[in-house]
């Protein structure tokens, strides 16, 4: 009886030579070819990142020229006096630091204070994370960032809301771990959906989506409002209007039309629709609260032109708003460790 080719039993698989063995290590070790669009935004991240890492750094030795300016201003001013005026200025500068970590301590308790009564009395805010398996690393950690500037926002406010996060599972549990003092955050931090977590309060919740047919009049306290985590650069669209159909849960979209056009879609920012809620609480007035919050190069220009006297004040603070990154020194300020 013939042998099969081989030399070995006919169901065995064929051998392959060691050349052929490296060239198929060689094909998987290979990268995957990236289309034209792919290499693109490729490197407009790869430009983002080393600029924000060249920021950063000139930032960093900005601090470090004036921590070394002050210094040898206060050792000049030392010394050029007497021994009793040196006292005093030494005792006047540490005088100083101590009100200023007075009033800073002052200035937490105050925050404690009106988040722990949002937490009784407030306006409930909800941010569903439950889409980050629909994102990408950057977006998680944009989103991240945005929550923190949400925080930091809300402990601002005179009034504040309280805010959920719900739905805190995977890598977005873990970015929103590595905030500074994520811990002692004022608010709900739940692993379960708001379904789950809001369960005696289902006929309460209202899903804020731009999908949506229904115009949002005004704030209700006795509603809880629903904002969808998820960055998406536009590739799930209608996702969040589809999810509270499903779960039967009325939606609603901020009344933007009725005050402005936007140059592009009426989707916002996490941070920014926290803001204008925020904004609405403090002066009941929707047109004042979008023209506070969102910036001109999302408006058209007749509307930018129009209000130029809405939007001169704190323009500069509005346009960071926008740039979370940009905000990062604003939310490590309002989040410390011991908040």
């Amino acid at each position: 009886m013939p042998e099969s080719p081989g030399g070995g039993d006919a169901g065995a698989p064929p051998q392959t030579t060691e050349t052929e063995n490296r060239k198929t290590d060689q094909t998987a070790a290979d990268p995957p070819v990236l289309s034209k669009n792919a290499r693109k935004k490729l490197a407009k991240q790869q430009w983002f990142e080393a600029k924000k890492a060249e920021k950063k750094a000139a930032a960093k030795e900005q601090k470090r020229r004036d921590v070394e300016r002050k210094r040898k201003e206060w050792e000049e001013s030392l010394a050029g006096v007497s021994e009793e005026e040196k006292a005093k200025l030494i005792e006047s500068r540490r005088n100083l630091r101590k009100e200023r970590m007075e009033k800073r301590s002052q200035e937490k308790e105050d925050k404690r204070e009106r988040l722990t009564v949002a937490r009784e009395k407030g306006q409930n805010v909800v941010v569903d994370l439950q889409f980050s398996h629909l994102m990408n690393p950057n977006e998680i950690h944009s989103l991240v960032q945005q929550i923190m500037y949400c925080y930091a926002v809300n402990g601002r406010c005179a009034s504040p809301a309280h805010l959920w996060l719900t739905g805190c599972e995977g890598e977005m549990d873990s970015g929103l771990k590595r905030i500074p003092g994520f811990d002692k955050w004022i608010i709900e931090k739940e692993n379960r959906s708001y379904i789950e977590a809001l369960s005696d309060r289902k006929e309460d919740l209202v899903y804020l989506t731009a999908d949506s047919e229904t115009v949002l009049e005004e704030l209700d306290l006795n509603k809880v409002y629903v904002i969808g985590g998820l960055v998406d650069r536009n590739r799930w669209k209608g996702i969040t209007l589809k999810k509270a159909e499903e779960q039967g849960i009325p939606t609603a979209k901020l009344p933007i039309g009725n005050f402005m056009k936007m140059s592009s879609s009426q989707v916002l920012t996490v941070n920014q629709v926290v803001e204008i809620l925020l904004k609405y609480l403090e002066t009941r007035d929707w047109r004042t609260s979008f023209f506070a919050v969102i910036p001109q190069r999302k408006r058209c220009q007749s509307d930018s032109e129009g209000n130029a006297e809405d939007t001169v004040e704190g323009e500069e603070e509005r346009e960071q708003n926008d740039d979370i990154t940009a905000n990062k020194k604003i939310c490590a300020e309002e989040v410390p460790s011991n908040c």
